[in-house]
């Protein structure tokens, strides 16, 4: 077999079963092989390593591995100028170990939408709670956030044994939960939660841009970049912009 069929073989080979298929080819003594050996044996490691680092996300998860459902939720979108506050409500299947899922804010645009796939196809469960620029003005980005996080809860098909959040405990909500500092950083199923609700509201960000374009949202995602700040004393104030976030900025 040449060389280049052999780093092809390679190249194809699912990261699972990637080390096995190293040993086909071991004992091959050419350069060119020994070389490409050498190369995805690193592969194989980093593959290693992700297994190590997911597992140790699932503490959690096993803690309370007696419950039906372990609901994981997470938020995005407190800290704009413009857009709502979405969160996500994820149940995961049990065991689940969907590889490279992180809290959303490590993982590049590219990553996030794969991984967002993935987790729609494989959760049993997800719901999307979502709060506009008008309700944050009326009861304050905390309490905004709260309510959506009970209307994602609220919206799930199946009732969740615990909810594990990020940080912080939501009041209002009858089910029993734990709030992990970092969590969307060590709990699998935060970490899901975050990446959905990312997803969900730079898809949201992006089409508000389609409408408002001065102001560059499908880019900043509502935050106050400099291009979006200098528009914003340009132009005033659109529908979806926080009043009570942009007071610094406009009359």
């Amino acid at each position: 077999m040449k060389t280049e069929e052999i780093k092809e073989i390679l190249k194809n080979t699912e990261e699972a079963v990637l080390a096995e298929k190293l040993e086909e080819f071991r004992n091959d003594e050419r350069q060119g092989v020994q070389k490409l050996i050498l190369q995805y044996e690193k592969k194989v490691e980093k593959y290693r390593e992700e297994l190590k680092r997911i597992e140790n996300m699932c503490v959690y998860e096993k803690k309370y591995s007696q419950a039906q459902y372990i609901c994981g939720i997470d938020e995005v979108g407190r800290g704009p100028l413009a857009g709502p506050v979405v969160t996500c409500a994820v149940i995961l299947p049990k065991d689940c170990r969907i590889l490279y899922v992180n809290d959303s804010k490590k993982l590049s645009e590219k990553k996030r939408e794969e991984l967002y796939s993935i987790l729609m196809k494989q959760a049993l469960d997800v719901s999307i709670g979502v709060e506009s620029p008008e309700k944050i003005d009326e009861i304050n980005i905390l309490q905004a956030t709260y309510s959506a996080m009970r209307k994602s809860i609220e919206g799930l098909k199946y009732k969740p044994d615990i909810v594990l959040v990020d940080a912080v405990t939501i009041p209002g909500i009858s089910y029993k939960q734990e709030p992990i500092i970092k969590g969307d950083a060590k709990s699998i199923s935060i970490a899901a939660a975050s990446i959905i609700a990312k997803v969900t509201r730079d898809r949201m960000m992006a089409d508000y841009d389609k409408l408002y374009p001065d102001y560059d949202f499908a880019s900043n995602k509502g935050y106050g970049t400099e291009k979006h700040i200098q528009a914003l004393k340009e132009k005033g104030a659109s529908p979806i912009h926080r009043k009570s976030f942009i007071t610094n900025f406009i009359e």
